[in-house]
């Protein structure tokens, strides 16, 4: 019977060490220890209690001793808590000492949290980036068209990493400087002969106000040309003011047609009223000689004006006609 008893305990104190230890890392307390990090296994337990992972922590803080920054476990704890990754900036903090930046690890663990990479800007900062703009198309005065692309060096400022701009604004602010400094040109050969005026321009804007980055150098990868914009607009300019212009003349003679039209059925109606006016002469001379209004020797006479009437007309048709064979 006792050794029924014996044997329980046996398995219950294997058991109670087998949860203790997995539940408790001691490990990372002995490897803490021998790095010279003061931990304390209650600690190690409460992290275990707030679902921390002891192992991130007690490495961040390993390193952190060892490079020499005076780090505490609360901080590191709340910055994971906080959702922050612990690992990336515990190397940041070691590199910006290495690199003689300073960067205190509040501000570390804003930049984390607000989303950059705060190693990355670290590192930025010591090995400044190049950031390659896409082909800019400008015009210049005399209708142009350049095509140029720059080649942007950026150093991470951490001052301003938190808040600041990121890249496609200063990839932006240097493309509008390029078409404003190409557009200012008066000709694109002083733009072709001198690519570095564009530089000098463009660096002299202070694009970098605002970001998160400090321009150190533009430097101009390549320059074009492209079309003849001017000469291209003043083509499509004389095609759409002749267009313009036939249009009217088609109004134009629209407009005579119809006044021609109009003046034709106008005759028309005359000759009309004028035949319709002309058949009533007979019925009038007769009645006036009804009347005794008109005498015979009135009509003849009216009779010989109408006949020389018709003879001077035939004699004015047949000299027309005459003029007109004769050239």
């Amino acid at each position: 019977m006792n050794l029924v008893y014996t044997f329980l305990i046996f398995v219950l104190v294997i058991i109670f060490f087998s949860i203790f230890f997995s539940f408790v890392p001691l490990g990372l307390w002995i490897s803490a220890l021998a790095a010279g990090v003061s931990i304390r296994v209650f600690d190690l337990i409460g992290m275990r209690l707030r679902r921390v992972p002891p192992g991130i922590i007690i490495t961040s803080m390993i390193k952190a001793h060892k490079a020499g920054l005076n780090l505490t476990l609360d901080k590191l704890e709340a910055h994971y808590l906080a959702g922050g990754n612990v690992d990336r900036v515990v190397n940041a903090l070691i590199a910006a000492q290495r690199a003689g930046i300073p960067l205190s690890f509040e501000k570390a663990a804003a930049i984390d949290l607000a989303g950059r990479d705060v190693l990355e800007a670290v590192q930025m900062s010591v090995n400044p980036k190049v950031i390659e703009t896409p082909v800019v198309a400008a015009v210049a005065k005399d209708g142009i068209e350049l095509k140029a692309k720059a080649r942007v060096t950026v150093r991470a400022n951490i001052e301003r990493l938190v808040g600041g701009a990121g890249e496609a604004t200063v990839i932006a602010r240097v493309g509008e400087g390029i078409v404003t400094t190409i557009g200012s040109a008066e000709s694109y050969k002083e733009v072709l002969e001198n690519p570095d005026s564009i530089s000098r321009t463009v660096l002299a804007k202070g694009l970098d106000a605002g970001t998160a980055f400090e321009i150190v150098s533009i430097d101009i990868a390549d320059v074009d040309v492209g079309s003849n914009v001017g000469a291209r607009l003043k083509s499509d300019q004389a095609e759409a003011d002749m267009r313009i212009a036939q249009a009217q003349a088609e109004s134009r003679r629209a407009l005579a047609i119809a006044r021609e039209q109009e003046m034709k059925a106008l005759t028309q109606e005359m000759r009309a009223k004028v035949i319709e006016a002309e058949r009533e002469i007979p019925l009038a001379i007769a009645q006036a000689f009804k009347e005794g209004k008109l005498g015979v020797l009135d009509y003849y006479t009216l009779k010989n004006i109408m006949a020389d009437t018709a003879m001077r007309e035939a004699i004015s048709q047949l000299t027309k006609k005459t003029e007109e064979g004769k050239e």
